[in-house]
């Protein structure tokens, strides 16, 4: 199967969109930003799903014979309309983010509701069942990333407050209680990441330290532009950054990244590295999504080629 590169250092499948509108087997308004895990052998994903009534809820998709994805019929995980959460999800959730950490999978995802936005735990060990674990964070905070280890014996966090559209690093002992909090990156005028940034996904262990995908955006007289780049993180001090891509890796080009319900968008909650690539799933204009790969090799040149600072 030839990729198609159109300049960017992700190469976009060519059976790309993998899930749209019309595969879901219900009606829906839109679809977007997939967490994707390597389980059973398979690539799983984690779809958010914008329900007809203005709700988000998240779907696990699972791959069918064609290469593309089939949606599930019924939510992996709903709004919590009758326990505890019911005020913080009664807009809904969405924007899973998947790590496996100690045999298990947790699932970072955001719930929004009458209070605000604030980022939810899960977890799950088969993709059948799955249980909360509460809110870790504050109101208003989105792009939410579980690092796949501890690191100084702590749990780390990378999160983004609306305030200020930094990405910021949070510790824990416990996976309930979280401080420790340090500015990671910020956004760069003049680069192509002005004026918001946020972690995409789950960070990735490589030999030059924490491979993180992450995302810029800028604004421009049509709109809002969202591209994804790339950073590589200390292994032992996350809070510092050894080297950010100047470039993005993936840009808006194809007809249907730049058209659909939040045009000249893509937006990644999910990536895997198999060997020395890395596969990526995207979100493209909250209307379908997509998967890319690159050599690693690629990714972190891409990363220390940089002439100008961060």
């Amino acid at each position: 199967m030839e990729l198609v590169s159109h300049r960017d250092v992700i190469a976009r499948c060519p059976r790309n969109p993998l899930i749209r509108l019309e595969d879901v087997p219900f009606r829906c308004s839109d679809i977007r930003n997939a967490a994707v895990v390597s389980h059973a052998g398979e690539h799983l994903l984690l779809v958010t799903v914008e329900l007809l009534e203005g709700r988000c809820a998240v779907f696990r998709a699972r791959r069918n014979g064609g290469g593309r994805f089939a949606v599930d019929p019924r939510p992996f995980m709903a709004p919590d309309d009758d326990g505890p959460g019911r005020a913080y999800e009664s807009t809904g959730i969405g924007d899973p983010r998947v790590t496996r950490l100690d045999g298990t999978y947790y699932i970072v995802y955001v719930a929004e509701g009458d209070h605000g936005q604030r980022l939810g735990l899960a977890r799950t060990a088969d993709f059948e069942t799955v249980e909360r674990l509460g809110y870790v964070s504050q109101v208003d905070v989105k792009n939410g990333v579980l690092f796949p280890r501890r690191i100084g014996g702590k749990y780390m966090l990378l999160q983004r407050p609306q305030q200020g559209w930094r990405i910021w690093l949070a510790g824990s002992e416990d996976l309930t209680f979280w401080h420790c909090e340090a500015v990671v990156m910020t956004p760069r005028g003049g680069f192509w990441d002005p004026d918001r940034i946020g972690a995409a996904a789950p960070p990735i262990e490589i030999d030059e330290g924490w491979l993180l995908i992450y995302y810029g955006e800028r604004s421009t007289s049509a709109g809002p532009l969202v591209r994804l780049g790339a950073a590589i993180l200390d292994r032992d001090d996350p809070s510092r950054v050894l080297a950010r891509s100047n470039i993005p890796i993936l840009s808006p080009r194809e007809r249907y990244e730049r058209i659909g319900d939040v045009p000249n968008v893509v937006f990644s909650c999910g990536a895997l590295l198999e060997g020395d690539t890395v596969h990526l799933y995207y979100g493209a204009s909250d209307s379908c999504i997509c998967r890319g790969e690159a050599p690693l090799e690629a990714v972190v040149r891409t990363c220390f080629d940089s002439e100008r600072g961060f």
